[in-house]
């Protein structure tokens, strides 16, 4: 088996800066993300996070460290770099794997009003509240 090292990339937005908002929404996206690639924690090499600076309720490390088996990965968070007009209330992560799988099978997830971000990546969920999956 050929391993190598890949990144999964995806995107969510929250509807206001409160721990309770960005817990959900780290939670719903590392879920979806651990779903769609079958991921297992013992793959992760490290995960970056970003976010926009409207949003400093909690660390989306400290919510992804609390996640089963994800306690001993390289977590890190970074302020995403402000642009004009840029998307609010955004947080991107980056995940670094070992993994067999070609480029190709690697599904990025962008979710809530992320979609816009990347309409031509993975999949896309329009709200938290719609239970419908487009995959692109």
């Amino acid at each position: 088996m050929d391993w190598k090292v890949r990144g999964i990339r995806g995107a969510t937005t929250v509807a206001k800066n409160t721990k309770q908002a960005i817990k959900e929404a780290v939670t719903e996206l590392l879920d979806k993300i651990e779903a769609h690639n079958q991921l297992d924690p013992e793959e992760i090499i490290c995960v970056f996070f970003t976010a926009t600076g409207d949003l400093d309720a909690v660390f989306p490390a400290a919510v992804a460290r609390s996640r089963p088996g994800w306690n001993n990965i390289p977590l890190l968070d970074l302020q995403q770099m402000h642009v004009k007009e840029s998307l609010e209330r955004c947080i991107r992560v980056l995940i670094q794997v070992n993994t067999s799988k070609p480029q190709s099978e690697i599904v990025h997830c962008y979710l809530r009003d992320a979609i816009a971000l990347r309409r031509d990546w993975g999949i896309a969920q329009i709200s938290s509240a719609s239970s419908s999956v487009e995959s692109h």
